[in-house]
């Protein structure tokens, strides 16, 4: 990755965390954050990727959009989601990404069963994957919703 794309939000994250304080390690918390950061980032472009290799048709053109544009979602607010400044922020953010995340899982699912001409078996591992962070995402809202 380019020396641009570093935009320095891993030492942000211990500088302004109280709890570690200037000059410690990162938390196990924080590293997770990060961890996941990375991880909703390569599942949306691994859709990207997926969809690129993919025949070209009139039904592909529609969900693609809408896949992409979910997956990316749910990327771009997780980001956001981290850097919120209150509680209610957090859960806002984290709805969306719920939402998003479990909207990727539905066109996977509707290319999967569709007529649509499509590696079949590529889907199974992204499926999984997207069934996971959607978990993953639902479960960090809920525990985010008792601290509001």
């Amino acid at each position: 990755m380019p020396d641009w794309f570093d935009l320095g939000y891993e030492e942000s994250y211990s500088v302004n965390d109280p709890e570690v304080g200037y000059g410690r390690s990162r938390s196990e918390r924080e590293i997770y954050i990060e961890k996941m950061r990375r991880r909703t980032k390569a599942a949306a472009i691994a859709i990207i990727n997926y969809i690129e290799n993919c025949k070209p048709s009139t039904s592909l053109r529609v969900i693609s959009n809408q896949i992409i544009k979910s997956a990316t979602s749910t990327a771009a607010n997780y980001r956001a989601a981290c850097l919120a400044r209150s509680g209610r922020e957090f859960f806002a953010k984290m709805s969306i990404v719920v939402e998003e995340a479990d909207e990727t899982v539905f066109w996977l699912e509707i290319l999967y069963e569709s007529k649509v001409t499509v590696d079949k078996e590529g889907i199974i591992p992204l499926g999984k994957e997207w069934r996971e962070i959607s978990k993953i995402m639902n479960a960090a809202r809920k525990n985010a919703k008792g601290k509001k």
